[in-house]
């Protein structure tokens, strides 16, 4: 996986395809590897990268506290180390934030958004509700067995839990993560604290005439449908689509259907520039 440094980071990255440039950002914990199910699907259309965060994979760790604008230089730098001017930028939860975010600030630079499972406002993420802090607990305590099925059971709706081989399917959605699902990184808390100090509410609708897709899972009980309604109607003709039986884990349970409706956005956005 190639690297290149900026400032005080190391940011590791890989991509697949050819064709017109589409940067993924990966959300709280997850490394790009997160995004395989999307570059392999529409690598055959699209120039597809993604990159690990600070913190995370072979990137660098985290010394200090962290910024959200440190997570935004990173994904700015990126874009010029593979003199790319602009591309279209597809983010998952905090990286749906990292992606707007970047869109106010260098708009020139960016295609399209597509902001899956993510919020306007960053504190949103951080919340702690009694749902979140029980689940979020039992990530963390207990044996590894009942670690991985309280991880899984934040990113997958019921209806794919129940009666399903749960040691499995962790092993499956580990490799996505790079990791023991029973394990979380320490950059986590970081993270959310990047995000919780981030509202742009005011700013969003500078967004307008920006091609926008936002996409919510029905049961995601992290970024709520109504964070992803909310953020879709702050920018002027943003598309909102809502998936039925999904929760925050949308693009890795259900990839082909998330690819469709990425595709078709990114050819739509591609189609308006000429």
């Amino acid at each position: 996986m190639p690297t290149f440094e900026h400032a005080v980071a190391k940011i590791a990255y890989h991509g697949q395809g050819a064709g017109p440039p589409v940067l993924f950002i990966q959300g709280v914990g997850v490394p790009g590897g997160g995004w395989g199910p999307q570059l392999e699907g529409l690598a055959d259309r699209f120039h597809c990268v993604a990159f690990d965060h600070r913190g995370l994979g072979g990137s660098s760790p985290v010394e200090g506290r962290l910024h959200l604008a440190d997570l935004v230089g990173d994904t700015l730098a990126l874009m010029d180390e593979l003199g790319w001017d602009d591309a279209h930028l597809v983010g998952h939860s905090m990286g749906g934030v990292i992606a707007h975010q970047l869109a106010l600030d260098a708009r020139s630079r960016v295609r399209s958004l597509s902001l899956l499972c993510t919020f306007a406002r960053g504190k949103d993420a951080a919340r702690l509700s009694p749902w979140i802090a029980w689940v979020g607990l039992r990530t963390r305590v207990g044996s590894r067995a009942m670690r991985r099925r309280a991880f899984l059971e934040m990113i997958l709706p019921a209806a794919v839990r129940r009666g399903a081989n749960l040691e499995a399917l962790a092993t499956h959605y580990g490799t996505f993560f790079g990791r023991d699902l029973a394990e979380q990184p320490p950059v986590v808390m970081k993270q959310l604290q990047a995000l919780a100090a981030h509202d742009q509410r005011a700013r969003l609708p500078e967004l307008g005439g920006l091609p926008t897709l936002v996409v919510s899972g029905a049961e995601d009980r992290l970024a709520l449908p109504a964070y992803g309604w909310a953020l879709a109607g702050a920018i002027r003709g943003a598309r909102y689509y809502q998936f039925a039986d999904a929760a925050h884990g949308l693009p890795l349970a259900q990839p082909e259907q998330v690819n469709t409706l990425l595709a078709e956005h990114l050819a739509a956005a591609e189609a308006g520039r000429s």
